[in-house]
């Protein structure tokens, strides 16, 4: 499953990496793409987890097309 987040708190390369990092402990071996221009984070897995993950991370996703 493809989930598809906008993380507009999502400001540098430190949100990025912090992002990331929750999601790989979240979720490993998921496929994960940030872009930080657009604020959009595409991950492989499962959404609801990898949303808490965002979210206990400091950050505020908002899901795409959910």
């Amino acid at each position: 499953m493809t989930a598809i987040f906008n993380i507009p708190d999502m400001t540098c390369g430190h949100c990025e990496q912090s992002v990331r990092g929750a999601l790989g402990e979240a979720l490993p071996g998921a496929s994960v793409t940030v872009d930080l221009v657009s604020k959009r984070v595409t991950v492989e897995g499962d959404a609801a987890v990898a949303e808490e993950a965002i979210r206990e991370a400091g950050y505020s996703p908002e899901r795409v097309g959910a």
